[in-house]
């Protein structure tokens, strides 16, 4: 996520088609962890750690991603506010809920998935979170408490490149993840379910498919161009 998109907080043009984009955006990644859940052959690096904080906690997943969350968003209200917008809560609200009952649909259409189906449902997975980051991140109106992290560790705090703190905030979210995992009774074997090639997947080739549909869908529907 390139971080010289949030730099600039002023009032954006096209501000009910930004809207528009964030809550479909939103929408479109809640249902795609879904399919990674159901693919269980690992999920993004922050759903690894909300994956492993599941186990433990004894919450519905919808209720406790909006309290782990809520933790995220007091950092960023405390050092830097800049990075909160109308996207901000559309994410916080809504994509823990979302996700929990697109994954419960799911489970009752897809029954005991083979490893094909689980691949497949993994290639999907990737492609219509990509689709929706695409939407999200151009729409421009905020980001979520979690990739406000490591952009105040970068832009507010100067601590390094965005790039590398980025790697480092994702690779805590997913050793964090599994300890809660193992901690929560999880056997050993089933890591991979939360923390496997899915994980791999979204850390190299997320950029690049948003990177594809912010050219080739959401720019567009902003009529932007590229500088």
């Amino acid at each position: 996520m390139s971080k010289e998109i949030f730099l600039k907080r002023e009032l954006p043009e096209n501000l009910t088609r930004r809207i528009f984009m964030s809550l479909a955006g939103v929408i479109i990644c809640a249902v795609s962890v879904g399919v990674f859940k159901i693919a269980a052959l690992g999920v993004d690096p922050f759903q690894s750690f909300m994956a492993g904080l599941d186990f433990l906690v004894p919450l519905d997943f919808g209720l406790l991603y909006i309290i782990a969350n809520a933790v995220l968003f007091l950092f960023a209200l405390v050092f830097d506010r800049h990075y909160i917008g109308i996207a901000t809560f559309i994410n916080l609200f809504l994509l823990g809920y979302i996700t929990q009952f697109s994954y419960a649909y799911l489970q009752t259409v897809i029954i005991d998935p083979s490893l094909f189906v689980r691949g497949l449902c993994l290639v999907i997975g990737v492609i219509v979170i990509c689709f929706g980051s695409a939407l999200y991140m151009t729409a421009d109106l905020g980001v979520s408490t979690y990739d406000a992290v490591a952009l105040i560790i970068c832009n507010t705090w100067k601590k390094g490149k965005f790039e590398y703190v980025r790697v480092i905030t994702d690779l805590c979210c997913v050793i964090i993840g599994v300890i809660l995992f193992v901690l929560a009774g999880g056997q050993i074997r089933s890591i991979p379910t939360i923390a496997g090639i899915g994980t791999i997947i979204t850390a190299f080739f997320m950029g690049p498919l948003i990177e594809f549909f912010n050219k080739h869908v959401a720019r567009p529907i902003l009529a932007l161009k590229k500088r």
